[in-house]
């Protein structure tokens, strides 16, 4: 098994995909839509288009209206977060924890509601704070039933990298638990939702971050067979575990296993992966 080090530095170099494009597009009941002012329906879309700039001049309008300033607020505080996510620039995420924290839930419909807890959480997030930022996002997982299905797995991807950026951070001997954390609500989502990208790519990394390599083993085979249940997001899936299995389950398997006469660990556990990729196609 790998040392506690070796295994947060492979952690760094796997984690190709931490949620990089997480932007929540904002679905509200038709007729909530039709009763919104034209300038927040126009936020709206202009955020969802990834046009922040235009989103936070169009908020801004209907902010002036009280009926709708917290839901305009929170569009401004979403589109400055995602600036900051391009540009870096700290005047936006200091612009939107401002806003967030200025939004009064209660004048949200649900849905926002449950945006503006995810809001929060980037906040956390991007300020460093990975722990906390965890937090919030489970409490927004909480509420799912409210999302689209891309937006559930997206906003799995955000809590379980909190946790696992929460997990580097400490001592080796003090991460055991967070990664016990994403296995369980892994298990969880498949259960649910066995097609679940997220969950089955997690499910893998966080039994290995645990120190089950036999189980990260297991998952990562799994994981390649479930992904042809949802075809649309397979490919990036596949692409995921086989990083995982290449660069981190074979080596610190491989060192595991007694070496027999002539036998190469390593190259049988490559053989064995590829033959699970050539018969799971």
């Amino acid at each position: 098994m790998a040392s506690g080090e070796g295994r947060m530095l492979a952690c760094r170099m796997l984690r190709t995909r931490v949620v990089l494009v997480l932007l929540f597009c904002v679905v509200l009941p038709a007729g909530a839509l039709a009763a919104e002012p034209p300038a927040l329906a126009r936020a709206r879309a202009a955020y969802n288009a990834a046009d922040f700039e235009a989103a936070i001049d169009a908020a801004s309008v209907a902010r002036r209206q009280p009926e709708w300033a917290d839901a305009a607020a929170l569009v401004i505080a979403r589109s400055h977060i995602e600036r900051y996510r391009r540009t870096a620039n700290a005047d936006d995420l200091t612009a939107a924890r401002e806003t967030l924290g200025a939004i009064r839930a209660k004048a949200l419909m649900p849905r926002d509601q449950v945006d503006l807890v995810v809001g929060l959480g980037q906040a956390l997030y991007l300020g460093e704070l990975f722990g906390a930022a965890a937090e919030l996002f489970e409490t927004a997982l909480a509420r799912t039933q409210l999302l689209t299905d891309t937006d559930r797995y997206l906003l799995l991807d955000w809590w379980a990298t909190a946790l696992d950026r929460e997990a580097q951070l400490r001592p080796a001997d003090r991460r055991e638990a967070a990664y016990v954390r994403i296995v369980s609500k892994a298990e969880q989502a498949l259960v649910e939702d066995p097609a679940n990208p997220v969950a089955n790519y997690w499910l893998a990394v966080a039994s290995r971050g645990s120190g089950d390599l036999d189980r990260a083993w297991s998952a990562a085979i799994a994981g390649w067979i479930r992904a042809t249940l949802d075809r649309p997001n397979s490919e990036q899936l596949r692409a995921d575990l086989d990083r995982l299995v290449a660069q981190a389950l074979i080596p610190e398997r491989a060192r595991t296993r007694p070496r027999r006469d002539n036998e190469d660990p390593v190259e049988t556990l490559r053989e064995e992966w590829a033959s699970v990729k050539e018969h799971w196609k």
